[in-house]
């Protein structure tokens, strides 16, 4: 296995026409220099109609640096991302939601800075949404009452919501992150691997913050303003029933795990 110098996961779940738009985006913008390896891990091939497949499969055999990974059913988030532990070989490794695209050369410039920075472990960028909007996706660590806030009545309490998202913070300087919801986050691969990646017992939501929350305990979380990159993200869980409940059952799972440490 040859080593390369970034590799990435994409898990995806019946959302072809997204994972298309970030491959094609991620291929434009990134240095041809950059030694990358792509992993599209499919959390729901077994639901796709053979011809919706077939044309996704067509799409991405045009690129030769994209190995697919059928997970054979819906293993969740983190446990998606980690089917790949085994295969990497890479110095940095980088968790890319599907819904992700790049309006320049991102990875150059978050490996540029991990370079010079060797005490930072893992790297959340500026996020923003197709308008240009900054999204409030660096947030102090969890806590049960402001989850209670984020969740049911944020509305109310604006000024907390403010403290929770980090409003107060200066966007144009770097600074340490308890928390970066997980879309797009760069890690040096040797720590990711240390870590054993994402704890599998969540199966979707807060799987994000407990690796922050262990990366944050033995390196760093950075939050850097040097590229931005889009998120469509539609906040899932607000509008889903099932996906609510998965995101209470995480809940319960990490402040239990992390009430015993």
């Amino acid at each position: 296995m040859s080593k390369i110098d970034l590799s990435i996961t994409i898990v995806l779940y019946h959302n072809y026409e997204d994972v298309k738009k970030a491959i094609e985006t991620i291929e434009k913008y990134t240095n041809k220099n950059i030694n990358k390896k792509i992993y599209l891990v499919d959390n729901g091939r077994e639901n796709v109609e053979e011809k919706d497949f077939n044309t996704f499969k067509k799409f991405f055999k045009m690129y030769e640096d994209i190995e697919y990974i059928d997970a054979k059913s819906n293993l969740g988030f983190g446990k998606g991302h980690n089917l790949v532990l085994d295969k990497i070989n890479s110095k940095y490794h980088a968790i890319v939601n599907p819904d992700i695209i790049l309006k320049e050369d991102s990875f150059s410039k978050i490996i540029k800075y991990m370079d010079k920075n060797e005490d930072v472990g893992m790297v959340i960028p500026k996020m923003i949404d197709e308008t240009g909007e900054m999204k409030k996706v660096y947030r102090e660590e969890v806590t049960i009452h402001d989850m209670f806030i984020r969740m049911f009545c944020s509305k109310w309490f604006p000024k907390r919501m403010g403290k929770i998202t980090l409003q107060s913070k200066d966007y144009t300087k770097e600074f340490q992150v308890p928390f970066g919801q997980g879309s797009f986050l760069v890690i040096r691969t040797k720590l990711f691997k240390e870590l054993k990646g994402f704890d599998d017992r969540f199966f979707m939501y807060m799987e994000d913050a407990d690796l922050c929350k262990r990366v944050n305990q033995i390196s760093k979380l950075m939050y850097i303003p040097d590229t931005e990159v889009i998120h469509k993200w539609e906040k899932g869980s607000h509008k889903n029933r099932e996906l609510f409940m998965y995101h209470i059952q995480s809940m319960i799972k990490y402040f239990v795990k992390w009430s015993k440490s």
